[in-house]
């Protein structure tokens, strides 16, 4: 028998499975790491804790499967996006990684996207705004008030790379994260170079990983050191992955133009196949190649969803489970009897890609308790999702939507998106998408399949479909759609 391991490096944990080759997971393990905020919208984890994690992980998945390291044939890693490390020659951190939520680069990323450079055609069609969340801000950030740091990194990259690099010795990056998070773009030349010039900031190239690989391409083999610290065996093919939520699209099996994937977890990713080039306000992308050779790909976002559920319960139900908080969120009305919620907590990534927009609960009254706040925070991240679903317009209409991720363990959060929405969601067998989509590249890495979309069919089964209640999505359309809508632009004109 033959067998391939997927990690999933999130921001929690690092998660790895065992698979075999028709998509099942023999067993897992998951080794959670900490996140710093030293400062508002700062969000740092150290490199070095997701190695020794990966390792646990591993190692821990192998065990519980029972399978043989022998009969490993190849492995695969996707990673959070825009997670940025700064490395010295021998590839040591010199810094924290500035993770994807980190979003102090606000003022930089509004100077990249003063340049109006030609590259920002993936930022709303070139009339942006740019993310604070993205490489060359961060890079840009890094530059300008921790210059001695960034002269002594010989290597500035991703998450991603640092872990193939420790992996099999290889400076090597990955299009899947170039191509959605670095203005990296094969129909045009590839690295943005006009761009970093615009800014001062050509000298970032040189420290970028090269080659730029797509993922399911093997990298090279599994070091020896590498090896003992997995309990793999030496010389396994390591197989580029990418950015957690784009592989995940391939772990959800959305291979065809007019298929999303709802990628919930912390954040929400709406991923898009096209039929073509989309480049339009309110809309990141199209990103060619990054996930499917060929294949145009739309996105939009948003920054904080189950990271501001995590917050809920953290601070005001600690000692309420999450099945008590399902059923008394699941027995109010839809609309939470008058309470709205606004999901900005960490800035909003499309449509206003705005950095300092902020979170807001709206409508509180003396009646309300926790499980109405609970239920209108669902609410307010599934009318998000929605309206960002309607910013797509014409130029992409979701035919079929496949989600994973935490949503998927709520029944509530489930129904509540298909009824924001208007349309049926998907699940597939397995929810751990990322796992699943680095599992099916390491199998074509492997040559067990011709593409990756054959990997898919062969790998990726639907279980079930949420329909609307119509009555639901009258109500959200018409009643709380509006009002949300207006919420940001309202609380932006006190801001300032």
């Amino acid at each position: 028998m033959s067998y391939v391991i997927g990690v999933d490096g999130g921001t929690e944990s690092i998660r790895a499975f065992v698979f075999d080759l028709e998509g099942r997971p023999l067993a897992s393990v998951a080794t959670p790491y900490k996140t710093d905020f030293p400062n508002p919208s700062w969000a740092e984890q150290n490199p070095e804790d997701w190695w020794a994690c990966m390792g646990q992980s591993v190692k821990g998945a192998i065990a519980k499967s029972g399978v043989s390291p022998a009969d490993i044939i190849a492995l695969s890693v996707d990673t959070t996006c825009c997670s940025v490390v700064a490395l010295d020659a021998a590839g040591n951190p010199l810094r924290p990684c500035m993770i994807w939520m980190d979003v102090r680069s606000a003022a930089e990323a509004d100077d990249v996207a003063a340049t109006k450079d030609p590259n920002l055609r993936v930022n709303g069609g070139g009339a942006g705004p740019v993310s604070a969340e993205w490489m060359i801000p961060k890079s840009l950030w890094m530059k300008r008030h921790q210059p001695e740091i960034f002269k002594r990194a010989a290597k500035v990259g991703e998450y991603q790379d640092y872990m193939n690099l420790r992996l099999t010795g290889r400076w090597v990056g990955s299009l899947g994260n170039a191509a959605v998070r670095w203005h990296y773009q094969t129909q045009h030349g590839g690295v943005p170079r006009s761009l970093l010039k615009a800014l001062d900031l050509e000298d970032l190239e040189e420290k970028w990983p090269n080659p730029i690989v797509a993922p399911g391409t093997v990298i090279g083999p599994l070091m020896k050191d590498a090896a003992e610290h997995m309990g793999l065996r030496p010389g396994v093919p390591v197989v580029q992955g990418g950015a957690d939520a784009f592989i995940g699209v391939i772990g959800l099996g959305v291979t065809q133009p007019g298929e999303m994937a709802l990628i919930t977890g912390s954040s929400h990713l709406h991923i898009g196949v096209a039929d073509r080039a989309v480049h339009k306000a309110g809309v990141w992308g199209t990103y060619m190649d990054g996930v499917y050779p060929g294949k145009p790909i739309i996105e939009g976002g948003q920054t904080s969803t189950g990271s501001v559920i995590a917050w809920f319960k953290r601070h005001f139900a600690e000692h309420t489970s999450w099945d008590a908080l399902n059923e008394g969120a699941a027995a109010i009305p839809p609309g939470s009897e008058g309470l709205l919620v606004l999901d900005h907590f960490q800035g909003n990534r499309t449509p206003y890609t705005d950095a300092l927009s902020r979170g807001a609960i709206t409508g509180l009254t003396l009646k309300h308790t926790p499980a109405h706040v609970f239920r209108a925070i669902i609410e307010g991240i599934c009318l998000g999702t929605r309206l960002i679903t309607d910013s797509f317009g014409e130029a992409f209409t979701p035919k079929r939507i496949v989600l994973a991720g935490g949503a998927s363990n709520s029944p509530l959060w489930l129904q509540i998106h298909a009824d924001t929405i208007g349309a049926p969601i998907e699940l597939t067998e397995v929810a751990d998408a990322p796992a699943l989509g680095c599992a099916i590249l390491a199998a074509h890495g492997a040559g067990k399949f011709a593409s990756i979309e054959e990997g898919c069919a062969a790998m990726v089964r639907s279980k079930s479909v949420i329909e609307p209640i119509a009555a639901n999505t009258r109500f959200y359309e018409s009643e709380m759609l509006p009002r949300y809508a207006k919420l940001y632009g309202a609380l932006k004109s006190v801001r300032g």
